[in-house]
């Protein structure tokens, strides 16, 4: 086993500013990541509202920020493949396919996937036109017709971004109003490559090799019809990444991690950062103070201990 004074699970804004307070305070941390450091920011075309910094892309603020961390002497692990966690000993522990890493206090700061519609023809159709990252695929779509599913700040600002690939953009969604902010609503409203078709689900997509199009079903009349497209992206949220914590720790209905104001979860020595805990608001900025109070958190609980013995 590798010892060390901290364990930070996932490399997203939350975990990368807890990691940041941790090693700035002394602290020997490590952060495994089962993906790409920088987590979902990786999927944000623009950042213009982080205070103090310019709009920058989401890829650049992660870079930042996992140079940041590093500099003050974190231990990054990412694509590791995580087979086992253990929260309720003294000691918290972290099984890889190789390794096992050890120590008195952990930060779970998994963050969360996008959020399937759940029909069959969704999963034989991911990648083949249906995508789940503007970011990424957009300029797969140059010239053609797509659609984006959702109404929440996300799929408005990420379908404004499209319109610079897509000659069309049309953003399905199943209420009569979105649920963004009203300046993500206006720029959506006043771009003429967007269209709209609200009150609507996808009942289902078409095509066998490649995405043909897609039948939309208006919601109050039960009345179908036809949307030709060459791409989707369902940006309908995200489900926090809890699933190997479950049977440890309070979760939510929804399987967040319930914590305090300090981020203390139910068990002592586990904090919990970002969009795997349960709260309101998921934006970056609220990821970059959950870390920040977890980290703080975590040192008070090192200290006691210290106290103690």
């Amino acid at each position: 086993m590798e010892h060390y004074d901290a364990i930070v699970l996932g490399a997203g804004p939350a975990g990368l500013s807890a990691g940041i307070y941790l090693a700035r305070a002394k602290q020997n941390v490590v952060i495994l990541d089962q993906g790409t450091v920088g987590g979902q920011v990786l999927l944000t075309h623009a950042v213009a509202n982080y205070p103090g910094l310019p709009e920058l892309s989401g890829y650049q603020l992660a870079s930042t920020m996992k140079t940041q961390a590093e500099g003050f002497g974190c231990t990054l692990i990412s694509n590791t493949n995580v087979t086992g966690i253990t929260l309720k000993d003294t000691v918290k522990r972290v099984q890889t396919d190789d390794k096992e890493y050890g120590a008195p206090i952990m930060i779970l700061a998994m963050g969360g996937r996008p959020r399937n519609l759940g029909i069959e023809s969704e999963d034989r159709l991911k990648g083949l036109g249906i995508s789940y990252c503007a970011t990424c695929d957009g300029d797969f779509f140059t010239g053609q017709k797509i659609m984006v599913v959702g109404g929440g700040n996300s799929a408005l600002e990420e379908a404004v971004s499209l319109t610079r690939y897509a000659d069309k953009v049309t953003i399905v969604h199943q209420f009569d109003h979105f649920q963004g902010y009203a300046h993500a609503i206006e720029a959506a409203r006043a771009n003429p490559k967007i269209d709209f078709i609200l009150e609507s689900t996808v009942h289902e997509f078409l095509g066998k090799e490649s995405l043909e199009g897609a039948v939309i079903e208006h919601t109050p009349s039960g009345e179908k019809r036809r949307l030709d497209i060459t791409g989707a992206f369902i940006l309908i949220g995200y489900l926090p990444n809890t699933a190997m914590v479950a049977e440890q720790l309070s979760l939510n209905e929804r399987g967040e991690i319930i914590t305090d104001e300090g981020m203390k979860t139910s068990l002592a020595g586990v904090f919990a950062a970002g969009d795997a805990r349960q709260k309101r608001f998921r934006q970056i900025t609220t990821a970059v103070g959950d870390g920040t109070v977890a980290a703080l958190s975590a040192m008070e609980y090192l200290e006691a201990g210290k106290r103690a013995s």
